[in-house]
């Protein structure tokens, strides 16, 4: 008899075209649900038959209470070597195996300068004036060539923006509690004194950094009242860094020109949500990562990580 696996949030129809899965098709039977499904209750009935789960990202958590209604579930495979939505201690309490996959932060970068331009050049308003046979040439774009770029956190992804600004002719600060002189040096940029300075110097400022204590709510209404009236910020990062409730307090009151945003508390956006409707605010819907290639890397190491659990040696194990 077949194992049950279940495909979670396949949003555009394309999972099982992103991988080989024919080489378990023998041992497991593979099942996609394309509908975000966000109620508990829902969730256990859904997936109560199921021994493995593959998921995407942080979509939908797996918290204990969740884990519990599922005993049959043996093997959880998240795409990334991180999510904070999961407990892997109740997983590992419950005799659930939880593992990750590689993924690229390319897309992620270039997302950020997707942001980046698009609130710097209208590119919105413009675009729907040209649809909509609007005014033409209606707004001033703000320039990128010498303006300065504040990233907070220099990592993997924050230093392949910062690579990008300094090719637009930027020039790029970075601050976070643990970077040092040195791997600024390294990536060419300057180590900022302090965040403060950061946000007070800044004309963009965009958010790569871990979610943690540390950084839950770093970005509140002190901070984005240190910015810059002509000044954006970019999160394409974690939502909880930046308090939700200041930042639209800031695009209500123009304490700042604008933001780029990609990741919320809640997912889907509910449709009255006030984020929909900030005329200064430019969203797009958790897209950072999703792109072709970097689906070929998640579902290819996911079949990966299923064939080696059959085997019986997990791989990548989170747990």
């Amino acid at each position: 008899m077949k194992l049950r696996c279940a495909i979670l949030d396949d949003y555009q129809h394309v999972a099982l075209t992103m991988a080989d899965w024919s080489s378990i098709a023998d041992r497991v039977e593979v099942e996609t649900f394309n509908r975000h499904i966000d109620n508990e209750d829902e969730l256990a009935a859904a997936l109560g038959g199921f021994d493995m789960l593959v998921i995407m990202r942080e979509r939908t958590p797996f918290r204990a209470p969740l884990l519990a209604r599922l005993p049959r579930l043996k093997l959880l495979v998240t795409t990334g070597m991180r999510n904070a939505s999961v407990d892997l201690e109740a997983a590992a309490a419950q005799g659930i195996i939880v593992c990750g996959t590689s993924g690229n932060t390319s897309p992620t970068a270039e997302l950020t300068w997707a942001l980046i331009l698009g609130l710097a050049r209208r590119l919105v308003q413009e675009h729907q004036a040209v649809q909509h046979i609007g005014p033409w040439q209606s707004t001033l774009g703000a320039d990128l060539y010498g303006k300065r770029l504040g990233l907070l956190g220099l990592g993997k992804l924050g230093s392949r923006v910062a690579q990008i600004g300094l090719a637009f002719g930027m020039e790029v600060t970075a601050w976070s509690q643990n970077l040092t002189k040195e791997r600024a040096n390294e990536i060419g940029v300057r180590l900022a004194v302090s965040k403060e300075e950061l946000l007070e110097t800044s004309d963009f400022v965009s958010i790569h950094l871990v979610l943690s204590e540390r950084t839950r709510g770093l970005i509140g209404s002190a901070e984005l009242r240190r910015m810059r009236s002509s000044a954006y910020l970019i999160n394409t990062s974690r939502a909880p860094i930046v308090d939700r409730g200041a930042l639209i307090e800031a695009l209500q009151n123009r304490w700042i020109a604008g933001a780029g945003v990609d990741v919320y508390e809640k997912e889907p956006l509910p449709g009255d949500d006030v984020f929909r409707s900030l005329p200064n605010l430019l969203t797009t819907p958790h897209l950072g990562y999703v792109t072709q290639d970097n689906y070929r890397v998640f579902y290819g190491d996911a079949v990966e990580d299923i064939r080696a659990y059959l085997d019986g040696s997990p791989i990548r194990r989170l747990n």
